[in-house]
């Protein structure tokens, strides 16, 4: 008699080695900025994740997008906070500009890598820079993700170079797409993204950064269809990612200013949850969305005298909502879209 095994899917040996680079980046990043105590822990930490997680090579082409999302949402920040501030129109006009460049990046293809990467560092700068006041500057933001991509490309190269692939990786064809597709998932996710960095600046939402980047992270799928199931991967992964973080501050107990054991914990965590992320075919996903929620919340909220308990709870609740609300706004703004031919999408039915 023939009995039906069903067995669990196995990484491959580039994968194993992917998962050891994302766990090693973001272990580094975050045991750097710990140690010299710089700001904005958030940045050492995430963008490894980011780099490593999201293309599985390092070459010319990866280094140089790169840096160029960090001088583009640098110098867009400088102009939309620094120039703009006492002009709330005319700086929200200039945020959806610029999310329209860097969403046409990733929709057509050329370049997405510095497009989502760029979005991301757009929407936390301006997030953080928001709430400067009088007695403080935006430079130092602006700094603190200028090292924070200098480290990531040194950190990515000394995993590339400890942790090598074993077999030459096929190239990723990106589709070709309509000039109306382009238009619609262009428009779409660009202002969805401008009414999230407004909601959040009239809600005077500072400590939301978690749940405005979840509001952003959703568009990368760039069309409704497919945000849909972003979104509920990204509710799941935050759910897990805040309870493996609720389960760390358990082992941490009160002993968090002793860096060698959230460093630890950190590795284990993001080697654990890679795995995932490399079976889920390295698409941002649950997987994906584990290894971010935790890594804002070691990067952001663990340190000396503090404890990972109400920014894990108040990150799931607050994600949660703006997750919902995104959602929503994706959903009408897409078939307000597609009653036009000039910005009807590929999937219009």
């Amino acid at each position: 008699m023939s009995k039906a095994v069903s067995l669990a899917p196995q990484i491959d040996a580039n994968g194993l080695r992917q998962a050891l680079r994302i766990a090693g980046g973001c272990t580094i990043g975050f045991t750097v900025s710990k140690l010299m105590n710089w700001p904005n822990g958030i940045f050492f930490t995430i963008y490894p994740m980011l780099l490593l997680g999201m293309v599985p090579t390092l070459n010319r082409s990866v280094i140089r997008q790169f840096f160029a999302s960090a001088a583009f949402s640098a110098f867009m920040v400088l102009i939309i906070q620094g120039l703009f501030s006492h002009l709330p129109v005319v700086m929200t006009l200039c945020s959806f500009s610029a999310f329209c460049f860097l969403f046409h990046k990733m929709s057509d293809g050329s370049a997405f890598l510095f497009g989502a990467l760029g979005v991301v560092s757009l929407s936390i700068q301006l997030h953080f820079s928001s709430y400067v006041d009088q007695n403080s500057s935006i430079y130092p933001i602006i700094l603190s993700n200028g090292l924070a991509i200098f480290m990531t490309v040194i950190i990515a190269a000394l995993m590339h170079g400890v942790f090598p692939d074993v077999a030459a990786r096929t190239a990723r064809a990106m589709p070709t797409k309509a000039k109306e597709s382009i238009r619609h998932e262009v428009l779409l996710c660009s202002t969805v993204a401008t009414l999230s960095f407004v909601v959040f600046q009239l809600l005077d939402l500072q400590d939301s950064i978690s749940a405005q980047a979840a509001s952003v992270l959703i568009l990368f799928s760039l069309c409704w269809k497919a945000a849909g199931v972003a979104g509920w991967q990204r509710a799941i992964g935050t759910l897990i990612g805040c309870n493996a973080a609720l389960l760390s501050q358990l082992f941490l107990y009160n002993h968090s200013d002793f860096l060698l054991f959230p460093v630890f914990i950190l590795w284990i965590l993001s080697f654990i949850f890679s795995r995932f992320h490399i079976l889920g075919g390295g698409a941002p996903g649950i997987g994906f969305g584990v290894l971010t929620t935790f890594g804002i919340l070691f990067g952001q909220s663990l340190g000396p005298g503090q404890d990972l308990i109400y920014s894990a709870l108040y990150r799931f609740t607050s994600v949660s909502v703006a997750i919902v609300l995104s959602l929503c706004a994706v959903y009408i703004i897409h078939h307000l879209l597609n009653r036009f031919a000039v910005t009807r999408h590929h999937t219009y039915e």
